[in-house]
């Protein structure tokens, strides 16, 4: 009987392993973003006040790689010619956590511009002027002059002067959306482990295996001889 019963548990044990829900992993720290909710939020290069390359535009988007103390680590843009991708920081204070993945992340936008040549025309039929298109990323300010940090045709990053500011359509879905859960806030209980689930519909079972074996067991039991 007793043999009998661990054959019965063990069958069960192999059952609820095999039959166990499959957790399914988890995307949710794969893709986040964070906005810049100003036009103070610097593109650095690396971990340093040093290394600013520009201004993140107003309410657009950088794709956070890993979120530190004082820098994050992110990238703006994509891969898609004409555009190209920028990996680098941005101070995690100066940028707005979101927890949905926004529509219009990051500003495309291409520019022309025109060089003129001194001197192209006096020999008639000469060039006066010349014109080159760049992928635009951000401006800054250097001693009173505005610059776009912007990628060439030829694929060199770069600044170019400029005589005003871009001027493009904000994103304000981040102001619809709920903010992300802060750090202090408690959050949601972790559901049981898988291995915790196993041991307990294993108890269980157990149990329902033992009770049957001693129903089974009473009833096979010879009646007492009268006295």
């Amino acid at each position: 009987m007793m043999a009998r019963m661990k054959r019965c548990i063990l069958l069960l044990v192999s059952l609820a392993l095999v039959f166990a829900p499959a957790r399914l992993p988890s995307h949710a720290e794969e893709l986040r973003y964070a906005v810049a909710p100003d036009t103070n939020v610097w593109f650095y290069a690396s971990e340093s006040e040093t290394d600013k390359l520009f201004l993140i535009p107003e309410t657009y988007y950088v794709r956070v790689l890993s979120k530190g103390e004082v820098y994050s680590a992110v990238e703006y843009l994509v891969n898609d010619p004409p555009y190209k991708k920028l990996v680098g920081y941005c101070r995690t204070e100066a940028l707005t956590f979101v927890d949905f993945i926004p529509a219009r992340p990051y500003l495309k936008r291409c520019i022309t511009v025109a060089y003129t040549l001194p001197g192209g025309g006096e020999l008639g039929g000469g060039l006066s002027s010349i014109e080159k298109t760049f992928v635009y990323y951000g401006m800054r300010y250097q001693t009173g002059q505005l610059y776009f940090y912007v990628l060439s045709e030829e694929g060199t990053f770069g600044y170019i002067p400029a005589a005003e500011p871009l001027t493009f359509e904000l994103n304000d879905d981040w102001l619809h959306a709920p903010s992300p859960p802060v750090s202090g806030e408690p959050e949601e209980p972790e559901e049981p482990s898988d291995v915790l689930e196993i041991v307990l519909i294993v108890i269980v079972l157990a149990g329902a295996v033992g009770l049957a074996v001693l129903v089974l067991h009473a009833r096979k039991a010879p009646p007492r001889g009268e006295e």
